[in-house]
């Protein structure tokens, strides 16, 4: 008799999405901060404030962190909806492993 297990396809994909979103989020939001409140840690140890770090270099860091934040975000929106063209399940026999780790 074999053995059939099921595996959530869909649920799977949301959680995918979920963690990009999320992540995305905060990323998106530290951005944010960076470019209209924020300022490098360098300017902390620095004898003059954007000695080290320059502001053009600062806003282009924070200029790419919003992409890359915007790029998870976009990324996790289009996993959940491609997930809706998924199944809730699938159906597969479970197999005997090739490997046995205490035999």
């Amino acid at each position: 008799m074999s053995q059939k297990e099921t595996v959530k396809v869909r649920g799977l994909a949301w959680i995918c999405a979920g963690v990009l979103g999320l992540w995305g989020a905060i990323v998106a939001l530290k951005a944010v901060y960076d470019l209209f409140w924020g300022e490098p840690e360098a300017n902390l140890y620095a004898p003059q404030k954007w000695a080290f770090v320059t502001r053009a270099e600062w806003l282009r860091y924070g200029g790419f962190e919003l992409a890359y934040g915007a790029a998870l975000l976009a990324l996790a929106w289009y996993i959940y909806r491609y997930s809706r063209f998924l199944p809730e399940s699938v159906q597969r026999t479970v197999s005997e492993p090739e490997f046995k780790l205490f035999e």
